[in-house]
């Protein structure tokens, strides 16, 4: 009949559909294996060597529940897979199939939500929703250097002693240095807070179960939410979801770069990420080159942090910052080492300015920003290089003055330092609720001022 298609035609679109659905081999037929061997951290699977590739997911079926793993090592007989639950479920002889490599395609819609290292939700939310998955988007990859965007643009943090002796600019990879128990997480919130960027990513690697609800809740706040994503990780879980939480943050916030987006990803901490990658290395075979750390390790780290920064000219752009938990309060340690020479800036935290009750206990002489010079005019940075050198005059002569072996009047560089630096220090302090400073520099000029006219008064 006239207006009618033919008969065939929708039979023909049906099968063209079927083709189109059926034709990857691994919609047809899934290539599996057997558990031999199974220990508390790992499992071995015989049958898939063949067919799976180092960071594949694995999983088999127990008591109605999917358990899955991560290949971590291939042989010519069998494979090393990770579980990113505990391995107790696994039985010898269970069927393993392979599943692909991991796709993490976050949505716009994503803002406001929580989510697991694998991007599952884990808060009371509908269920995610996810873009189409690009081919490539399984194996995330580092911008090509030479169509990188140049770092120019400078942002205000609202943290008076960052924006002063350690400015940021987009784009930019910091990291903060510390100690246990000395405020490396109240400053990343307090940075976490900076109006500057449209999506922010903040992953909890190895944190207590405590604080993350206190962190997102009390910190970040319901309206600080509405622009987060938050990945966590806590302490108890697997080492390969804490080291595959950080993955999944980056890819979140490489998602919203492509996107033309100034992201802001916060990654605490980078030490606790070190510590699951070297337990997964370990279990895997590999041998301890430096203080219990496979040379894996140090592959990692730079192959995971080179993936922040500048996107492709036309995209956005990735702020990093991270926390280093220094081990031992040994600056030197290995990972500490490591993530320093990669970043473009540290700050160091000083338990000692700590207990005198300076807070953030920020130590300006040891903290450098390697784009701070993009950050400050010619002005400002006269002012900060005259404010450090009377800082270090102040700290290097604080043992010989409280012996009373510095008399007034015979230095007057000296002199002044000790009149001004206890005023410094007390307009750098800010509490984590303190609201953010618009213009440091002018607030510290007239903290300067106001201590210079109650001496002559």
């Amino acid at each position: 009949m006239d207006g009618m298609e033919p008969a065939g035609t929708n039979a023909l679109a049906l099968l063209e559909g079927t083709y189109l659905r059926f034709r990857a081999p691994r919609r047809i037929v899934r290539p599996g294996g057997r558990i031999c061997e199974v220990t508390p951290t790992h499992y071995r699977v015989r049958g898939l060597s063949q067919a799976a590739r180092l960071g594949d997911i694995v999983s088999f079926r127990c008591g109605g529940a999917e358990h899955r793993g991560e290949v971590v090592r291939i042989s010519a007989e069998d494979l090393l897979v990770a579980p990113f639950k505990e391995s107790a479920e696994a039985g010898l002889g269970q069927p393993v199939f392979n599943a692909g490599p991991l796709h993490i395609a976050p949505h716009e819609s994503w803002r406001g939500r929580v989510v697991d290292a694998l991007g599952q939700p884990v808060d009371d939310g509908p269920p995610l929703v996810c873009r189409p998955a690009e081919p490539d988007a399984a194996r995330p990859r580092t911008p090509p250097v030479l169509r990188r965007q140049r770092i120019a643009t400078p942002f205000m943090t609202g943290v008076r002693v960052i924006d002063i002796f350690t400015p940021l600019c987009h784009g930019q990879r910091l990291g903060i240095f510390a100690g246990s128990g000395v405020g490396k997480s109240t400053l990343l919130a307090m940075l976490a807070r900076a109006e500057a960027f449209d999506t922010v990513v903040v992953a909890m690697i190895g944190e207590r179960g405590r604080e993350v609800r206190e962190f997102l809740e009390d910190t970040i706040g319901k309206a600080g939410m509405e622009k987060t994503v938050a990945v966590v990780a806590t302490s108890d879980e697997s080492a390969m979801m804490r080291r595959r939480a950080a993955d999944t943050a980056m890819r979140v916030a490489e998602s919203f770069r492509d996107r033309g987006e100034k992201v802001l990803l916060i990654l605490d901490s980078i030490t606790r990420y070190a510590h699951a990658a070297r337990e997964v290395a370990t279990g895997a075979g590999e041998p301890p080159v430096a203080r219990g750390y496979p040379a894996s390790v140090f592959t990692d780290l730079p192959r995971l942090l080179e993936r922040a920064g500048p996107g492709e000219d036309g995209h956005g752009s990735i702020t990093a910052i991270l926390s280093v938990l220094v081990d031992g309060d040994d600056h030197n340690d290995p990972v500490a080492d490591c993530v320093r020479g990669i970043l473009d800036g540290h700050v160091v935290l000083d338990r000692a300015i700590a207990e005198q009750g300076r807070y953030p206990p920020v130590d300006p002489l040891a903290s450098i920003s390697r784009l701070a010079q993009r950050a400050w005019s010619e002005e400002k940075r006269l002012l900060v290089q005259r404010l450090k050198a009377m800082i270090a005059r102040f700290e290097e002569t604080r043992d010989i003055r409280l012996l009373g072996g510095v008399q007034t009047g015979l230095d007057p560089e000296l002199d002044m330092a000790v009149r001004q630096v206890p005023a410094i220090y007390e307009a750098l302090k800010q509490a984590p609720g303190e609201r953010t400073s618009a213009d440091p520099f002018a607030e510290l000029a007239q903290k300067l001022k106001l201590k210079e006219e109650r001496r002559e008064g």
